[in-house]
Order: C-alpha cells, then sequence, then structure tokens
C-alpha cells in the first residue's frame, strides 16, 4: 500500500471514529432523538455525504456505538473480574456491581448496546469479539467444571439487565438494589 492510501485510509478511520464518538457524546447529553445525520454533520464538520459514505443512516451509528460499548463493558468487567480472589461468589459480586455501574452511569450507551435496534448478533457464530468478550468476563464467575456455566452467566446477564432497564425507568426502586444482587448472586452460585 502506498504512503498516500495507507494515510487516506488513516484518516478514513479518524472519521469514522469521530462520528461515533459524537453520536455517542449528542446522545448522552442530548438522548438518542436528538441523534440525527444532520446534527452530526454540523458537530463533526463534515457533510452528510461524508457520514453516509461512513454509515449507512442512524441505526448503522447506533450499532457501531454499540459496539464501542461492548468493548468498554468488556474491560470494565474484566477489570472487576480480576479484583476478585478466584472464580464464585466474590467474582460474580464484583461483575455484577461492574455491569449495574456501567448501565447507570452511561445510560446512552447502555441504550444503544441493548435497547435500541442494532444489527448486533447475541450467541451466534456471527457475535462480534467485543459483546463475546464482555459475555465470558460472566462464564469466568463461574467454576471451569461447570457444564452449565454458560446458561448460568446468560441468566445473571439477564437478570442484571432487567434490573438496570427497570431501575432505569423507575419501575422499580434503586435502594433495594444491592438486596437484589445479593439474591441472584447467592441463588446462581448454589
Amino acid at each position: 500500500m502506498s504512503t498516500i492510501s495507507e494515510r487516506r485510509e488513516r484518516e478514513r478511520a479518524q472519521r469514522h471514529q469521530l462520528i461515533i464518538t459524537a453520536a455517542r457524546e449528542l446522545a448522552e447529553s442530548e438522548g438518542w432523538e436528538a441523534v440525527t445525520t444532520r446534527r452530526l454533520a454540523e458537530r463533526v464538520e463534515y457533510s452528510q455525504p461524508v457520514l453516509y459514505s461512513h454509515f449507512n443512516g442512524k441505526d448503522a451509528i447506533v450499532s457501531a456505538v454499540a459496539l464501542d460499548g461492548f468493548t468498554e463493558i468488556a474491560a470494565h468487567l474484566r477489570r472487576a473480574r480480576q479484583s476478585a480472589p478466584g472464580p464464585g461468589q466474590a467474582a460474580l459480586r464484583a461483575v455484577c456491581h461492574a455491569y449495574l455501574e456501567f448501565a447507570t452511569e452511561r445510560p446512552a450507551l447502555y441504550q444503544a448496546m441493548f435497547i435500541l435496534p442494532t444489527d448486533l448478533k447475541f450467541a451466534s457464530s456471527e457475535t462480534p469479539p467485543a459483546l463475546r468478550a464482555a459475555f465470558d468476563e460472566f462464564v469466568d464467575c463461574f467454576d471451569p467444571d461447570n457444564r452449565r456455566r454458560e446458561l448460568y452467566a446468560e441468566v445473571t446477564w439477564s437478570a442484571l439487565h432487567g434490573m438496570a432497564v427497570l431501575s432505569d425507568s423507575g419501575r422499580i426502586p434503586p435502594e433495594p438494589q444491592e438486596e437484589r444482587l445479593d439474591f441472584l448472586v447467592t441463588q446462581i452460585t448454589r
């Protein structure tokens, strides 16, 4: 590859990431309804056709933001799991806390990852590595000899997602979150 084409590819990648970052910042400050190609084009100082050369509409931008989010949450969960002493209740509790913390501190990002329509596939051969890495942090909390550890991880993640969404929407009070978490961890690690 020539130096010129390498530079162009590098600039394209930087523009791509700039659009993703701008969408995420706009969503976090004003909500996803404020994220339009027009607003993004203004924010990143590129024309709408340039945005469309990177993304085929808002859904594709949301998917890209979600993918970035899975990279972040995987690292966040890994740090939490590694801070605990080995697999088991302590590791699972740390990962669960980290998950709920992530959902609470990054609500627009969490929405992109789990609520808004995207083309990201879960539990499939097409599952992106970043999403699989996040899921594996839950799996790694369970004993490697446990043949059902992926099922346990899936049920745990599902329960946490329910807690995060119901708490964020005000349908369940946030105060007893610790009690819910204790119940979940105790029951799933029996």
